[in-house]
């Protein structure tokens, strides 16, 4: 046991490490490049200088909105994955991506963002996304049960009405407002609010905690469900703290950043390949893995055609993607 708890540390050094890394090349690199003896020169330097305005205005703000959504996305991920039992779970599965997209949309058609400012964006979001769980929820419960594969279904079929209802937005939306609900739904870290920042890293810091807490209870849900209440697990607190964990972690990351994909589906199977299905590493290890991976796809989103910007949401699904096939691909070869 000692020495499992001594290599699991060093693992979470090491992925310290890896976000600390992804951090330094994403405020080294962009149009203006700097060294890192130039970063440490203009924060000595203080306030008034353009370079201090880059570092701390723009790409700053950038890698902590990307380290708390990176993290809460990755977390989200894991505790799915570990409900249901289903490694083709993800955040955006059960519909709460779909209803905060949703009340975006709405914002940008009816202009409100223009009238009650530009916070309106994320907190439609976050109306959409809770409403969204409040539905799933409320449908899924029988009998004071909550019903994981009720749960799934009804988070499908919810998020393909939301899907509808964005391409009937899509479809009678003026030239202007199409480019914003497009642009929005790709994802961006682009972000100058600081009050949003921090709401986003204080939420997803307290995910970690909470989901934490339910470590050995996940490890017993892999299990299953009969197993998991014979060894003492309140299943059905259980299921509904987590879900509500992982659903507000969700809202508020699509809410604050958009949509993006495939960090909640392909970090948790990443981490799992190399520190293991133990909960107890799994959770801050995805959580780690999922910051540094979405740092460094919003660094490459700025870089590839710059002075231009691509929408990280494009990065992440093709990095994404190509990790998860290359995952597929070992799994299948060690199995066989």
């Amino acid at each position: 046991m000692k020495d499992r708890i001594i290599r699991w540390a060093l693992w979470i050094l090491v992925l310290c490490g890896l976000v600390a890394g992804a951090a330094i090349f994403s405020l080294c690199a962009g149009s203006v490049g700097m060294s890192f003896k130039d970063i440490l020169e203009t924060i000595f330097r203080g306030k008034g200088t353009a370079e201090h305005s880059i570092l701390f205005d723009i790409r700053l703000p950038r890698i902590l909105l990307g380290f708390a959504v990176g993290g809460a996305l990755s977390l989200a991920g894991v505790i799915l994955q570990g409900m249901f039992r289903n490694p083709l779970v993800e955040p955006y599965t059960l519909g709460i991506s779909g209803g905060a997209a949703t009340g975006v949309c709405l914002n940008i058609v009816l202009g409100l963002s223009h009238s009650l400012g530009i916070l309106s964006l994320p907190l439609c979001g976050f109306l959409g996304a809770i409403l969204v769980i409040a539905i799933v929820y409320s449908l899924s419960m029988r009998k004071g049960v909550l019903k994981i594969q009720g749960l799934l279904l009804t988070g499908v079929m919810i998020s393909f009405i939301s899907s509808s209802l964005i391409m009937l937005i899509m479809s009678v939306s003026r030239t202007e407002d199409l480019h914003g609900i497009v642009f929005w739904i790709m994802g961006s870290l682009e972000e100058p609010n600081w009050l949003l920042i921090k709401s986003a890293l204080v939420v997803s810091g307290l995910g970690l905690v909470g989901s934490y807490i339910f470590c050995l209870d996940l490890n017993a849900f892999s299990l299953g469900e009969e197993e998991a209440l014979h060894l003492g697990i309140n299943t059905e607190r259980t299921k509904r703290l987590l879900f509500v964990i992982a659903s507000l972690l969700t809202g508020l990351s699509v809410s604050v950043a958009g949509m993006i994909g495939f960090v909640g589906l392909i970090i948790p199977h990443f981490v799992r390949m190399f520190v293991g299905s133990d909960h107890r590493v799994l959770l801050p290890g995805s959580f780690l893995v999922g910051a540094a991976f979405l740092i460094f796809c919003d660094t490459l989103a700025r870089i590839v055609i710059s002075p231009l910007e691509l929408p990280v949401g494009v990065i992440t699904g093709i990095l994404g993607g190509s990790i998860f096939v290359y995952a597929l691909a070992k799994k299948r070869k060690t199995s066989a």
